[in-house]
């Protein structure tokens, strides 16, 4: 028995004394938490986590030890992406593919648009709806299957009959049918209900519904509101029932106002926000999602002849360009704001465009990176693990070859990018 000890003893020394650390020595380093530039630090990881945050550039204390030099860089955290689309992207076929792509071939196209947004720097994201293949993405990517984000997913948006969510919008009368709860499709409150609870059941942790009318979806409104107050009621209450909040796709200012007063957490878009609406989001502590890049791509892409169906393309010149006018009004009243793209809408990995687009609207670049990193992961419920380089926080960790707050253009190209303490790129 006493051998036993022995030996037991002198195996978990052993194990302690091999443990790898990692130094990461930060010629800058933003702390997120204080919106402050911070020179000559180290950063220390063991496994998946930040030990500690030293100043200098301190040595590593064991020969396993490994340290990366990032003197001539700006080290942050990791960012985080509060609305996307994982399951696709953009495309002149893009319609058609509802029709010739099976759940396999979404899987795999999927699976090369994760890797190619961590690869960008985004190491958490919030997927706001598909068919469902993003819960077995994200569950794969937690079990170390395939690389790509932290991903918190609403697996498939709710929408009421014909709304921007409804899946067989512009379908023919034979392959329309009657979708429902199940398909997340509502047209009462008991329906509200059910819909949500089967999202729970396939596995989302957030809950998304298109409060208005759309820009992408084949129907002719962009903007008129498409839930009653007592169906959205139903689904925020039921979602708290089940731990989820829920996000609020809105372009018209009716369909925001319902959404708001009945408890949704984000508004996504928020295009035609009224100064009344913003003062409604203060009031009930909601947050704006602006998606800045989507608005640009869409009405870009709107001008070339057969890109997107005839009855997209009113709404996408109309809707496109008043995003980042509604943007810098409500950044300028104090609406809460959390850093999203709607990255599917136009080609993912090119999500930090996002950040010039804030900013030459008016927000300061630092509030534009805290925007993706302390504020979306105080959304997400997860302030003491995501969002900052600190003691005991996710070894999520992003590095660029300039100050961002002097040049926000640096965000486009992350040479360095950490995530759980794993390097998955580092040029």
């Amino acid at each position: 028995m006493k051998n036993l000890y022995i030996v037991i003893t002198l195996l978990f020394l052993t194990v302690t004394v091999s443990a790898q650390d990692t130094y990461l020595h930060c010629g800058k380093l933003i702390d997120t938490q204080n919106g402050k530039i911070l020179q000559g630090k180290t950063i220390v990881i063991s496994g998946e986590k930040i030990k500690e945050v030293l100043d200098g550039y301190a040595s590593a204390k064991n020969s396993e030890d490994k340290v990366i030099d990032l003197k001539d860089k700006t080290v942050m955290p990791g960012l985080i992406d509060m609305h996307v689309h994982i399951e696709g992207e953009t495309n002149p076929n893009r319609y058609l593919e509802p029709f010739t792509l099976n759940d396999a071939d979404i899987a795999y196209n999927a699976q090369e648009i994760a890797q190619r947004t961590l690869m960008a720097g985004f190491t958490t994201v919030r997927d706001l709806g598909g068919s469902g293949v993003n819960v077995s993405l994200r569950n794969a990517i937690n079990a170390g299957k395939v690389t790509g984000p932290r991903i918190y997913t609403a697996e498939k948006a709710l929408a009421s009959t014909g709304g921007h969510a409804d899946p067989t919008n512009g379908y023919s009368k034979e392959l329309m049918g009657d979708p429902g709860p199940k398909e997340g499709v509502v047209n009462s409150v008991d329906d509200a209900r059910k819909a949500v609870r089967q999202r729970y059941k396939n596995g989302a942790d957030w809950i998304k519904i298109t409060a208005t009318g759309g820009v992408l979806s084949v129907a002719k409104n962009g903007q008129n509101p498409q839930f009653t107050e007592e169906e959205i009621k139903a689904i925020t209450t039921t979602a708290a029932d089940y731990g989820m909040q829920v996000a609020a796709h809105a372009h018209g200012d009716e369909g925001m106002q319902r959404a708001i007063k009945n408890g949704v957490k984000t508004i996504e878009h928020g295009t035609l926000m009224s100064e009344e609406t913003m003062d409604l989001m203060k009031k009930y502590d909601t947050y704006y999602v602006p998606t800045l890049s989507a608005g640009k791509y869409v009405a870009e892409k709107a001008k070339i002849d057969g890109y997107y169906p005839k009855v997209i393309v009113p709404k996408a010149l109309a809707i496109g360009p008043q995003l980042q006018k509604t943007f810098a009004k409500a950044y300028k009243k104090g609406v809460l704001i959390a850093f999203g793209t709607d990255a599917g809408v136009f080609p993912h990995g090119e999500n930090a465009k996002e950040f010039g687009y804030m900013v030459e609207a008016g927000m300061p670049a630092m509030e534009s990176i805290q925007s993706a990193t302390t504020t979306s992961a105080k959304l997400l419920g997860a302030a003491e693990s995501l969002g900052q380089i600190a003691s005991g926080f996710m070894a999520d960790i992003v590095a660029l070859d300039a100050d961002p707050t002097q040049d926000i253009a640096t965000m486009n190209e992350i040479p360095f990018v950490m995530k759980n303490g794993v390097v998955y790129k580092n040029e």
